[in-house]
């Protein structure tokens, strides 16, 4: 069985009740929610995030019979400016003290960047970038303990986790349960290694299938040598093979689609379903 669901944001800009009238017509019950993304004129501040806030929005979706598997706090984990790092820490924090209230256990970010702009830098994988991240990455961890909360990471070919290898190593460096993975494949695929994306998926089962708590799911063409991300079951993915692992490992995980247009996102569902029940 796939557990399929959307990003809140891809389905509407009118705010969270026309986002989850959209995702409801659609059929889907599950989402995760960026709050930022989903409520226009959302202020990004640690005061915003309170229980009766939480409730609300929880009340919103239920009412529409949809549930939050992620909510989604992307912030730069490793950012320069330890002033800056500080006040994302704590809006970090805030979602997480708040997890109950909205009814979920999951909080998402991706691993971030030496450049405070969060483009791609070089020094990303080195040393210096990954112990950073991990000093940052193991508060928020000790204050999810505390709260009975999971903190998501997700790795990307640009940012300081980036291939399997590096995300095994920061969750054997932390060790600690409440720390799991939003296993996006594609994320970790380039125009280099695309070739190689078996092995990647593989890897990622090999070592840490036990600590996929969510799945990302998209597709990616590669066009004049440059990758592109697209809908799922359009393009370059084996996700045959794919499905035969979360079939294998993860039955009745979240699947979450990324970027799907409402248009057509059936085409995405049909796709996942009837190969899922091929393999």
């Amino acid at each position: 069985m796939l557990n399929l669901g959307v990003r809140a944001h891809d389905f509407s800009n009118d705010g969270l009740e026309a986002a989850a009238e959209a995702i409801s017509n659609k059929g889907f019950k599950t989402i995760q929610l960026a709050l930022a993304k989903s409520i226009p004129g959302f202020n990004k501040s640690v005061a915003t995030l309170t229980p009766g806030f939480a409730q609300a929005v929880r009340q919103t979706l239920a009412e529409r019979d949809i549930r939050i598997a992620v909510l989604g706090c992307y912030i730069n984990m490793a950012h320069p400016d330890k002033a800056v790092m500080r006040s994302l820490l704590d809006y970090f924090k805030a979602h997480i003290r708040c997890s109950r209230d909205f009814g979920i256990s999951v909080v998402g970010t991706e691993t971030g960047s030496v450049n405070a702009d969060y483009s791609h830098h070089p020094d990303n994988h080195g040393e210096a970038a990954f112990n950073s991240f991990i000093a940052n990455l193991a508060e928020l961890v000790e204050e999810a303990e505390k709260f009975g909360t999971v903190v998501c990471i997700e790795a990307v070919t640009r940012d300081v986790i980036n291939t399997p290898q590096r995300m095994k190593r920061a969750l054997d460096t932390i060790q600690c349960n409440n720390l799991q993975v939003i296993f996006d494949p594609v994320n970790m695929i380039s125009a280099e290694n695309h070739t190689e994306q078996r092995r990647i998926v593989d890897d990622s089962f090999d070592l840490f299938a036990d600590r996929i708590s969510v799945v990302h799911s998209k597709d990616f063409v590669i066009e004049n040598g440059v990758m592109k991300t697209v809908e799922t079951g359009k393009g370059l993915l084996d996700y045959r093979h794919l499905l035969g692992l979360l079939k294998q490992h993860k039955p009745g995980v979240d699947v979450l689609f990324e970027n799907a247009v409402p248009a057509t996102v059936h085409q995405s569902v049909r796709f996942l379903n009837e190969l899922y029940d091929e393999v």
